[in-house]
């Protein structure tokens, strides 16, 4: 199982997990994040205490990937395998990227 720390505009906004590689992702806002009366992290995921579920990556997610031929140097240069999404997102965690949504790596 593998995790992120997703934080909208540098505030903890909540988890993604992947429970198996490569299938089954789940979303969980934090709830002081919601009693705070934060803005969603996107129109696809209002503010909702209970965990959203899908067996693919959130296309959200995948979109703060890079696309393309910047795709495939980066897995090329990092061994990175491109068809895992997550392990893309868990390379970027902690980097600058576009937008008010940014990942972290959860400390053990």
């Amino acid at each position: 199982m593998r995790q992120l720390a997703v934080y909208s505009n540098n505030r903890f906004a909540g988890v993604l997990t992947e429970k198996v590689p490569g299938k089954g992702y789940t979303f969980s806002y934090d709830p002081d994040y919601i009693k705070t009366g934060a803005n969603p992290i996107s129109v696809n995921f209002p503010l909702r205490k209970e965990s959203y579920e899908s067996d693919d990556l959130f296309p959200f997610f995948i979109n703060l990937l890079p696309e393309g031929a910047n795709r495939k140097t980066v897995c090329r240069f990092y061994k990175i395998d491109e068809n895992d999404y997550f392990g893309l997102l868990d390379f970027f965690a902690g980097k600058d990227i576009i937008g008010a949504v940014n990942l972290r790596k959860i400390q053990p």
